[in-house]
């Protein structure tokens, strides 16, 4: 079980306020580092992306809809659809886009 013991101030951000990039690609490094269970990643980011309230920018819209799955299995006590690998070939498509 992976857990997050820092008290890292972008991750516990304001639960009202839309994440930034630093607050989305802080949680892609976590997961791919194996300090935060990707099921928790998963919640957080469909917590974002499924407000119709709010607007996102092409790149955040991206990561975030590759966090909000990012716990799916092949199948009932599987492995991940996307391993480890793949997480993290997208933390760093994510910083190339972002250093655009």
């Amino acid at each position: 079980m992976a857990l997050d013991l820092s008290p890292d101030p972008v991750a516990a951000g304001d639960p009202s306020i839309p994440p930034g990039l630093d607050e989305i690609e802080w949680w892609f490094t976590a997961v791919a580092e194996g300090r935060v269970e990707r099921d928790a990643a998963d919640r957080w980011a469909g917590r974002w992306l499924l407000d119709d309230g709010l607007e996102w920018d092409e790149v955040s819209r991206w990561a975030l809809g590759l966090l909000y799955g990012i716990d799916l299995a092949t199948g009932p006590g599987g492995p991940y659809l996307h391993d480890d690998e793949q997480v993290r070939e997208w933390l760093g498509e994510l910083r190339r886009r972002r250093a655009g």
